[in-house]
């Protein structure tokens, strides 16, 4: 036994140090997979965080759309006790709940299944809208919608007058009878008029990326596409630059026709074309300080209308691209002018809306206080637009002035 003891206590300890060697692999397993995960969740972290300081998360897409105004209202009151709320309080429905986590999980919104495919199929989340701001026209089950045009953009081309553009800027004047013509219109010439607008430096640039977007009222009611080469959104922006110039307000407006100036034009290159537009005038007019793209929505009439006392006017809301870097800036502008159009007009606006897919640029990343505005959609009237156009041009040029007061240099 004595000879024997030995070899078993070899054993023994032979087994005794595979275990320890057991133990010590599975100890070490475990720390090499604790520190890859700890090192993947702080890298994933990282490029949450970057993405976050660039564009709305999903859970304040859901969030926004879900939380009416007034409870926004009752959560300041919880905290501020001075403060008191006049919007009318909505609890969260347990629909509104259901959509905001799914929204904040997957970024699927139920109330749109298209969202379901939007991130595997190429074009499908071209009009992927989430909001940012709402206002009391605002509903959030319906945000903004843009389609191409259906028709061959040069049909017609040369067959009606208007549609070639000139090379040189045609300026307002007495001789044309204050009527804003031409390719880039400057308003009054120093001497020329009598208006205020004679005082000022150029300092609003109105153009449109998708210049012949129009409405089947004013036109042929048997087209097939809400587009026109001779009523269409220039007509608005041409109205919106000779209302400020009327309050004092230097403006520039490019009525630019691209599918008649662009060779080999394509409709998915306009807000590179309009670029080009921009960077142009900014080059022109040092002053320059808001800018302004025009468009009309394709939503139907009971989405894009409002009454306000006793007359019908086109609702309004505000794009903003999150592909640019510096989209929260614009954000703060196109907030100025929500806010200021809600107080006078409540309900003419629509919120302010976030892209950040397709452009989402929206030439946006050239100055801080641009914004593109859509005005009304495809089934109302010129006469409606031009009733929220004139409102757009009073608060604006409330907005510019306040601006000049506060830096001193009014």
């Amino acid at each position: 036994m004595r000879k024997r003891f030995p070899i078993w206590l070899s054993i023994l300890r032979d087994t005794s140090s595979v275990r320890q060697l057991l133990v010590t692999g599975r100890a070490f397993s475990l720390l090499s997979f604790s520190s890859t995960l700890f090192f993947v969740v702080l890298g994933v972290a990282g490029m949450v965080h970057q993405q976050s300081s660039q564009s709305p998360i999903h859970s304040m897409k859901g969030f926004a759309a879900s939380v009416s105004s007034g409870l926004f209202g009752d959560m300041l009151e919880m905290e501020m006790p001075s403060f008191e709320s006049s919007l009318e309080s909505e609890s969260l429905t347990g629909k509104d709940i259901s959509v905001f986590l799914m929204r904040t999980l997957t970024n699927i919104n139920p109330n749109d299944p298209s969202s379901m495919l939007a991130g595997e199929l190429p074009g499908m989340g071209g009009d992927d809208s989430f909001l940012i701001r709402r206002g009391l026209g605002t509903d959030t089950d319906v945000g903004p919608q843009d389609h191409s045009p259906v028709y061959d953009p040069l049909e017609g081309l040369g067959e009606e007058e208007g549609t070639q553009v000139p090379t040189e800027p045609i300026a307002e004047g007495p001789e044309n009878g204050g009527e804003l013509k031409g390719e880039i219109t400057k308003g009054s010439k120093e001497g020329q008029g009598s208006t205020p607008a004679n005082k000022n430096s150029k300092v609003v640039f109105i153009y449109h990326s998708h210049n012949r977007e129009s409405w089947y009222p004013e036109i042929d009611k048997e087209s097939k596409d809400a587009s026109s080469s001779k009523k269409n959104i220039t007509m608005l922006g041409k109205r919106l630059a000779k209302k400020l110039q009327e309050e004092g307000v230097g403006t520039i407006h490019s009525d630019t026709d691209y599918p008649s100036k662009i060779k080999g034009f394509r409709y998915e290159l306009s807000y590179k074309y309009s670029m080009k537009t921009v960077k142009e005038a900014i080059a022109s007019s040092k002053d320059l300080k808001f800018f302004f793209d025009l468009h009309r929505d394709s939503q139907k009439r009971k989405y894009t209308t409002i009454d306000i006392d006793g007359k019908s006017y086109a609702q309004v809301y505000f794009v903003i691209g999150n592909k640019n870097p510096n989209w929260k800036e614009n954000e703060a502008f196109a907030t100025k002018i929500h806010k200021a159009l809600e107080k006078k007009y409540p309900g003419i606006s629509r919120g302010i809306w976030g892209k950040n897919t397709g452009n989402a640029e929206y030439n946006q990343s050239l100055a801080t206080d641009s914004a593109l505005i859509e005005i009304g959609g495809i089934e109302n009237t010129l006469e409606e637009s031009y009733r929220t156009v004139d409102a757009l041009a009073e608060v604006v040029s409330e907005i510019y002035f306040e601006a000049k007061k506060v830096s001193g240099k009014e």
